[in-house]
């Protein structure tokens, strides 16, 4: 090889190295899916969107389907359990929680209560039903916390379009449960405005570990309704960037947008 073309091999790949994505930027993962309620027609569509990752706080929306559905849950306000220290809680969440304010605060105590009052067995027969992402609630490998874990960066996985199907299923009242089931877990999810849209959703926040380091991870996933027309979303954002709990932030910047991707 000559010293000539060698230099320009040498140079070329520099360039190529420069304008070419870091290792982490490769890995950031961003989709947002919209599709219409009634026909399941795509309306928006963008991004990775067929890739599982864990459905961290979003999964208080099929959880809540469960707990209505076997009885545990009664109304927006029933029951409402007082904090125990053995939950170890954050201190926001040292607090009396009810239906409504599970879902808008994200208490991930009251999640478990829940499922350990529902059982592992019942639990997993659930998840199952609901053709629910990888419908894997093992847990940890070796730990056997999947009654307790298994949505929070372990073994349940879920894509966003499977998020959407979700969703629309709870809508059309399609899931192997009770009228009330579906309809109190509508009645629970924090409502928003956007653009003269009602919005109803639930966030999730996680770290995604990858090689041994986290990646921040947000959900928000839900549906809209506007003079009769009604959608459902689900956006998800992965990335490397150090930063707080990303669902809030990914929820701010769906809703900001989301007028101009249903036109």
């Amino acid at each position: 090889m000559s010293s000539n073309f060698a230099y320009f091999v040498s140079t070329l790949m520099l360039c190529m190295a420069a304008i070419q994505p870091s290792a982490r930027a490769a890995d950031d993962v961003q989709c947002t899916i919209i599709v219409d309620a009634e026909s399941g027609d795509t309306v928006h569509r963008d991004g990775v969107c067929d890739r599982r990752y864990s459905p961290a706080s979003t999964f208080k929306v099929p959880l809540a389907v469960m707990g209505y559905d076997a009885g545990i849950l009664d109304d927006e306000d029933t029951p409402s359990w007082d904090y125990k220290a053995e939950y170890d809680a954050p201190e926001r969440d040292r607090k009396t929680v009810d239906p409504t304010i599970w879902e808008r605060d994200s208490v991930l105590w009251f999640s478990r209560e829940i499922t350990r009052r529902i059982g592992s067995e019942k639990f997993a027969a659930y998840v199952a039903g609901f053709d629910y992402g990888n419908a894997d609630v093992s847990g940890d490998r070796g730990k056997k916390n999947g009654l307790t874990r298994s949505w929070v960066d372990s073994s349940l996985k879920i894509t966003p379009v499977e998020q959407v199907d979700f969703l629309r299923r709870l809508l059309d009242r399609k899931l192997p449960v009770s009228a009330k089931a579906h309809d109190m877990t509508v009645a629970i999810l924090p409502a928003f405005e956007s653009g003269g849209w009602v919005v109803k959703g639930k966030t999730g926040s996680t770290r995604v570990r990858v090689e041994g380091e986290g990646r921040a991870l947000g959900w928000f996933v839900g549906w809209a309704e506007r003079d009769g027309r009604s959608v459902v979303f689900a956006r998800l954002a992965v990335n490397g960037r150090k930063e707080g709990p990303k669902g809030p932030a990914t929820r701010a910047a769906f809703l900001a947008d989301f007028p101009a991707l249903v036109k």
